[in-house]
């Protein structure tokens, strides 16, 4: 039995590789592409929707999904923790799944799992990220994330140390992390996380270079868990087994 997906901002730059990688899976087969400003009554008939539209449409998708019975995997960047936990209890009453990748590319997932594993034994952690001009929100949903893990994982220890973030040069703190955005030309994505203690620092750095290329893994895997799964899960480290403990 073919699985039909429905594809939210599937004639954007993700929704195309995702569509892409979807139509050489298995028993999946891409039944309808809506954009960002496509009626979401749409969803209805499909076996998994696919999120790939924009921050603002976004919680629209997801919460419609949820409302037809359908699970969702979310593509779209600038979910942050708090805004997560809204659907939390949507899906659970719903019996539904909400699957939310900041980043499809094992390699991004690596980096921050790496940062996290190290953060405890740092003082100061900041990241910065760097995205092409047109990505329309700032800090980036792997930034986020990175930081959330981040803080998780010095809960014993506390928050990083941050001096003068009350200016505004000193970034947007996720988890007491300064984060600091880049919108240029020329560049797909770049993510530094920096960790700095005495006499020392440690810097983890991911650049994707070709996005069809480093996504198509973690689409792979990310696609035919979103069918099976419950609850709300965030992040591809979910699927894999990395070895890495924080």
């Amino acid at each position: 039995m073919t699985t039909q997906v429905a594809l939210v901002g599937g004639t954007g730059k993700l929704g195309t590789i995702i569509h892409a990688v979807i139509e050489e899976l298995e028993g999946f087969e891409v039944s309808r592409v809506l954009t960002s400003s496509s009626d979401l009554s749409e969803l209805a008939g499909a076996d998994l929707v696919v999120d790939a539209s924009t921050p603002q449409v976004s919680i629209d998708v997801v919460r419609s999904a949820i409302e037809h019975g359908l699970n969702v995997l979310v593509a779209t960047s600038g979910w942050s923790a708090e805004r997560i936990a809204l659907v939390r209890p949507l899906a659970e009453a719903a019996g539904t799944g909400v699957v939310f990748i900041p980043n499809f590319s094992l390699g991004s997932v690596l980096g921050s799992a790496l940062a996290a594993a190290a953060a405890p034994f740092f003082g100061s952690a900041e990241i910065i990220e760097a995205h092409r001009e047109t990505k329309i929100d700032s800090p980036s949903g792997t930034a986020v994330r990175t930081a959330e893990l981040i803080a998780a994982a010095r809960v014993e220890q506390g928050p990083v140390s941050a001096p003068h973030a009350d200016q505004r040069a000193r970034g947007q703190q996720v988890g007491s992390v300064p984060i600091h955005s880049l919108r240029r030309p020329g560049v797909v994505a770049k993510q530094e996380v920096i960790l700095s203690g005495p006499g020392e620092s440690l810097t983890f750095t991911h650049d994707t270079i070709e996005p069809a290329l480093a996504y198509a893994p973690g689409i792979r895997l990310a696609v035919p868990f979103a069918v099976q799964a419950t609850g709300v899960v965030v992040g591809l480290e979910n699927m894999i087994d990395i070895g890495i403990r924080s």
